[in-house]
């Protein structure tokens, strides 16, 4: 376990176990040991906060590229914080620059570790559950490793987009994992990763209770506000400082 990770696991992980008391249920569903992808519905920046806190083992998130390449005394610190929290660099852009996500994630996951992955590729605007994207399907597929679906609720109660801190509400949050997915043998064509994909998605509609939307979620802009248009399996790259973790394609 990276060891600025695990000095959150007995300092901030008990203080949100105790301060919030999230519920948790079917964490027996999680293995104790081996790759694993948690593929969860996203509706705050407190989701990661709370899906690192109730597994024993490290997550590995996403971060941007610029995230561990900046300058001054901000950049070093962001680059400590990301490198000593064990985050999967990702590159702007599309093709190979894309494929870095994987390349950084697929040795973890063969490794035994576990990666966490919002289908969604941002947070929900309004609390409904929209389409996912391919990238956790063909992930898995790649790895050779399970999806365990991951439905987190209340979380945008005590964090809502745009807030800078968590508010202190009691009871709130409920996370839960439902059963490993295995799509070994699979094929590795669109067509299969979409019905693997709407197949995992299905499972998290079931563990949420969300209502679904049948389209990607629209990305949003620098302040926060979700737009119209979007397409395509591949959102921007983002991170673990109040944005939002990349999705691969």
């Amino acid at each position: 376990m990276p060891p600025l990770y695990s000095i959150g696991k007995v300092t901030v992980a008990p203080a949100l176990m105790l301060g919030w008391r999230p519920k948790v249920e079917g964490l027996e569903n999680v293995p104790s040991t081996g790759g694993v992808i948690l593929a969860a519905n996203h509706l705050s920046v407190a989701d990661e906060y709370f899906l690192g806190a109730v597994l024993p083992r490290h997550v590995a998130f996403w971060a941007k590229a610029e995230y561990f390449t900046g300058t001054g005394v901000r950049g070093f610190l962001t680059r400590s914080l990301v490198t000593g929290l064990g985050a999967i660099r990702v590159e702007r852009g599309g093709g190979r620059a894309a494929l870095s996500a994987f390349d950084g994630a697929i040795p973890l996951l063969r490794a035994g570790r576990q990666v966490a992955v919002f289908p969604e590729g941002t947070r929900s605007p309004d609390g409904r559950l929209y389409r996912g994207r391919t990238g956790a399907a063909r992930l898995a597929l790649a790895a050779g490793v399970p999806i365990v679906p991951v439905g987190f609720l209340g979380t945008d109660e005590i964090q809502p987009i745009g807030a800078l801190w968590p508010k202190f509400k009691r009871g709130t949050v409920v996370v839960r994992f439902g059963k490993p997915l295995d799509f070994t043998g699979r094929a590795d064509d669109h067509t299969e990763l979409r019905k693997m994909t709407d197949e995992m998605m299905s499972e998290i509609q079931r563990l949420t209770g969300q209502e679904y939307v049948g389209r990607y979620a629209p990305p949003r802009t620098g302040a926060g506000r979700a737009v119209n248009g979007s397409t395509g399996d591949a959102p921007p790259p983002a991170g673990p400082a109040g944005d939002d973790p990349v999705t691969p394609g």
